[in-house]
């Protein structure tokens, strides 16, 4: 039996799928709904998308997801999400030095963007430095064999912005939020019930309960420590992010670059105008946290331990720059962090209920690094799980796994990724210690 409009819903997080979700239950009319966040300001600083910018583009090797972003870049069209999101472009590349495996991913994604009849007028054939430079004039370095496509239907979004603003408007439209002490949740509470196990609502690491009918945990790469039984179909990842500072004059010569992205190198944005900050990320594995006891990767639970990235990265970043802004590729690096997420080996997001539960508890989690574009409609998978028949996720590929018990590289050979993860432990500065 679902839940009722004024039945009490509680959401474990307040990152980009906890907000979403309260938007879209508020505008169908649940009436009673508490977002629960350990942190004492929304945007969160444990979220990811607590972030300058996040790459909105609509090709995927799955048409699928394709399907859904060209949704979600309708959606950020629209009032409320609109003043955050900026079409400005995707010139999507290798390098001349690419390995085969950033070549073939390049022209997997060339390919469905040519292939699709919404976006493939927006599509544009790059094929040289030449190429390259007529795409984005500004790009003066020697981009080295530089080759793949720019798509003017791709872009980007503001995503701490974003959040802030969906704050308001689910604060406006009646949602509570519970912060900081009294938003970090301990445990969901279960009862014993004539059906089984049920939840009855969550208890704050203050000592409260707060009972509930229906708790949704869409609380990113801290889901694990909440929902053990997921095993190791969700761990938390990460990426690294550094920014570089700009003048006034450099922000305003770089104004409307397109995201500019090297498969095998990483990418950066069209610097914020508001704090003259340009952002990069470099390409690679990524960095897990893993548990020895249960082989599951956790978010280090202290902030300052991310603050940081790896020289590798930096390198990486650096060379980089050195073939688009060489003017920039020696400048300090600052606002240096790992972010971390919710990871799934197949880059399925898991939108169901845990099941013998009596359809108490759902699980919102997997955004895999490619989930913040949605965040104007993820929301509504929530909602359409609610009034779904039988209560059953009618999308399989969403749909609960049985506990992952394979350990291993985590997600190393996902086609769209380059390298190997690596150990939190293996790359932390000295002076640091694991958690």
């Amino acid at each position: 039996m679902g839940v009722s409009k004024s039945d009490s819903i509680i959401i474990v997080g307040g990152g980009a799928f906890g907000l979403s979700t309260a938007l879209h239950l508020s505008q169908k009319g649940y009436t009673n709904i508490s977002v629960f966040e350990k942190d004492n300001n929304i945007p969160p600083r444990f979220s990811a998308a607590n972030d300058l910018n996040k790459i909105v583009r609509a090709e995927y090797e799955d048409d699928f997801y394709t399907d859904l972003t060209i949704k979600a870049i309708e959606a950020w069209k629209t009032p409320l999400f609109a003043p955050h999101f900026h079409q400005t472009g995707f010139l999507h590349c290798v390098s001349g030095d690419a390995p085969q495996k950033a070549v073939d991913t390049l022209k997997r994604f060339q390919a469905s963007a040519e292939s699709h009849p919404k976006i493939q007028p927006h599509v544009y054939p790059i094929q040289n430095a030449d190429g390259v430079r007529d795409a984005c004039w500004q790009l003066d370095g020697p981009i080295l064999g530089w080759h793949g496509y720019l798509n003017r239907f791709d872009g980007y979004a503001h995503s701490a912005n974003a959040l802030a603003a969906v704050y308001r408007a689910t604060q406006a439209a009646g949602v509570r939020f519970f912060l900081g002490e009294q938003g970090a949740v301990d445990e969901i509470v279960y009862d014993s019930t004539l059906e089984g196990r049920k939840a009855a609502g969550i208890r704050t690491k203050n000592g409260r309960f707060h009972p509930s009918s229906l708790v949704i945990v869409a609380a990113g790469a801290a889901v694990g420590r909440l929902v053990p039984e997921l095993g190791r179909n969700v761990v938390a990842k990460s990426w690294s992010v550094a920014h570089v500072h700009l003048t006034d004059e450099e922000t305003s010569a770089l104004r409307g670059i397109p995201v500019t992205y090297a498969r095998d190198l990483g990418f950066f944005f069209e610097p914020d105008p508001k704090t003259n900050l340009l952002k990069l990320c470099p390409m690679g594995g990524g960095y897990i946290n893993t548990d020895p006891k249960t082989g599951v990767s956790h978010a280090p639970e202290s902030l300052s331990e991310s603050a940081f990235v790896p020289v590798e990265d930096e390198r990486q970043m650096r060379k980089l720059l050195a073939h688009t802004l060489p003017s920039l590729a020696d400048r300090p690096l600052v606002n240096k962090s790992l972010c971390w997420f919710a990871d799934t080996n197949d880059s399925d997001f898991i939108v169901d209920y845990i099941p013998n539960l009596s359809s108490s508890v759902i699980v919102f989690s997997g955004d895999s690094g490619h989930g913040f574009k949605m965040f104007p409609i993820v929301g509504s998978f929530i909602t359409d799980l609610l009034e779904a028949p039988g209560t059953q996720q009618p999308i399989a590929r969403w749909r609960w796994k049985k506990a992952n018990g394979q350990a291993g590289d985590w997600a190393g050979d996902v086609s769209w990724r380059l390298g190997q993860s690596k150990e939190l432990s293996e790359i932390l500065p000295p002076k640091a210690s694991k958690l």
